[in-house]
């Protein structure tokens, strides 16, 4: 990540401004930053991606993964660009800033969303996790790959890690998953993905 503006800007200014120079950005109270993903980084985004579009065929779902898309949190000067974002499309029409500039703000729409966790680790794990929460993501997965965060997140030895948080009664419960075991997910329950098939997208 990058900071690129000094002024704050409010989540309406920050798509004013928005260039079309096919860079990543996100908002994070009111700072403008430019995302700069790594290429292992991408790749495991890249897999997450075509292993969703598989399941969402086979099952006949009415979900899309669309390649870029902002996240509009209730925090009014914040705009996020997951990863990776499964949407509902049967919810899109609820959308009102959808046709025009790829914006979800009701977290119904989004059954799934995926940080791939970087540099910036700490917006994965603290306030991305808090508003993902309240905005009612029904699923949420870190996949901590180079074993980044925190020891509070990820425990002690710290290894390789994806963290998926499940919405239950709104509020997220979390299941830790490393090398050796199958990842659950309620989104796609019959998906057979280990977590060391992520994982050797990066070795």
């Amino acid at each position: 990540m990058m900071q690129i503006r000094d002024r704050a800007l409010s989540f309406e200014e920050f798509l004013d401004w928005y260039p079309e120079d096919g860079k990543r950005y996100e908002l994070i109270e009111g700072v403008v930053f430019e995302m700069r993903p790594t290429g292992p980084h991408e790749d495991i985004s890249g897999y997450l991606v075509a292993e969703f579009n598989v399941e969402i065929r086979r099952q006949n779902l009415p979900f899309s993964v669309p390649r870029t898309c902002l996240l509009k949190p209730q925090a009014l000067r914040s705009g996020y660009q997951p990863d990776v974002i499964v949407l509902d499309r049967d919810r899109l029409g609820d959308e009102l800033l959808w046709p025009t500039a790829s914006v979800i703000q009701n977290g119904q729409t989004v059954p799934l969303v995926v940080e791939v966790a970087s540099t910036n680790w700490g917006d994965d794990y603290g306030h991305k996790c808090v508003e993902y929460e309240a905005m009612g993501i029904a699923e949420y997965w870190i996949v901590d790959y180079r074993a980044l965060g925190a020891v509070r997140y990820i425990g002690q030895p710290k290894r390789p890690t994806i963290t998926i948080f499940y919405l239950v009664g709104g509020e997220y419960e979390l299941q830790r998953f490393t090398a050796g075991q199958r990842l659950r997910s309620r989104v796609f329950p019959e998906l057979q993905l280990k977590a060391d098939d992520i994982f050797a997208i990066a070795s």
